[in-house]
């Protein structure tokens, strides 16, 4: 009877170191697993006092790239709007007011003489830089887009084609395309950006240069594709040169921003606005107020980000600003 009830003893007490090693397996288990998945989100003080959460994982197009975001350029459907030609209007100075290149008024409109525009003369004025190609026999997408540098899937989209088959003798736009002698005249027809025509969107204090930094959110050295300019919340934002405004909207990173076009393969972005106040197409001048400064997006206080690209890569904004 003794020897029995030892046994039993014996196995119960291994049952229990059994059981307990088991548990204190699966919560080794679960504890790893809960750490896999789960997000750390430190909390950042902004310069304005008030504290917002950060998200450690974030893919930033503003501190790690040089390229312009891919969504802001993305294909568009041509779309045109009118202008009447008014007295002293030369083309150059009538495809700057809508951010376009001079061989772009010249070939939608198929003007003969650029010096003797005719006054009250109605122009079609399309929503994107390109040229007119009358389709040859044996041409595709491809090779158009290979002639011109430009993309087959941006001329499909443009002109709102169904597929790839193109007809002879039919007009296509080729999106970003120039009139092969422009460059030879470049007085007369193509309007460029000098180092005094960038005016500055807002008066502030600059508190981020374009270049490598330490990002604030990260701690990791990063590349910086514009300036930070500290400013009140609701101070005034005006374009930097006239343009048309090619999209608005709200970024994860930028928060509320503008883009604007303008000629010779410019575009200009104005980030972190409290609220933008324009519309895509609209034309503007560099006293147009397109927004006013906020704390929207990936921001660390009231600040206008602003960049500048040159043909789709980030410049130096302070090598263009007077």
């Amino acid at each position: 009877m003794l020897v029995v009830f030892r046994k039993f003893a014996l196995t119960n007490a291994a049952l229990k170191v059994l059981s307990a090693a088991l548990i204190f397996l699966l919560s080794i288990l679960l504890l790893a697993g809960q750490g896999k998945s789960a997000k750390v989100t430190p909390v950042e003080e902004s310069m304005g006092g008030r504290e917002s959460a950060v998200t450690v994982e974030i893919a930033s197009l503003e501190t790690e790239g040089l390229s312009e975001p891919e969504e802001f350029t993305q294909p568009r459907m041509l779309l045109f709007s009118s202008y009447t030609v008014q007295q002293g209007d030369v083309t150059g100075e009538i495809a700057k007011k809508f951010g376009l290149s001079a061989s772009t008024v010249i070939s939608v409109n198929n003007i003969k003489n650029t010096r003797a525009l005719q006054i009250g003369k109605v122009l079609r004025v399309p929503n994107q830089d390109g040229v007119f190609y009358t389709v040859k026999r044996g041409d595709t997408l491809s090779s158009i887009a290979a002639k011109y540098k430009s993309d087959s899937g941006k001329i499909q989209v443009a002109n709102e084609l169904f597929s790839d088959k193109i007809n002879p003798n039919t007009s296509l736009f080729v999106p970003g395309a120039i009139i092969p002698w422009e460059d030879e005249q470049p007085q007369q027809l193509q309007p460029r950006i000098a180092g005094d025509l960038l005016t500055w969107p807002i008066r502030g204090r600059l508190t981020s240069y374009y270049g490598y930094r330490r990002s604030p959110f990260t701690g990791g050295r990063s590349f910086h594709d514009g300036l930070d300019i500290a400013a009140p919340t609701g101070t005034p934002i005006k374009a930097a040169l006239a343009g048309r405004v090619q999209s608005v909207g709200y970024d994860n990173v930028y928060g509320n921003f503008v883009i604007i076009s303008h000629a010779s393969g410019y575009r200009t972005l104005y980030g972190h606005m409290d609220s933008y106040d324009t519309r895509p197409g609209a034309s503007v001048t560099a006293d147009t107020v397109i927004g006013y400064v906020g704390n929207t997006g990936q921001s660390t206080g009231a600040h206008l980000h602003f960049t500048v690209y040159k043909n789709g890569s980030s410049v130096n904004p302070r090598s263009l600003l007077r």
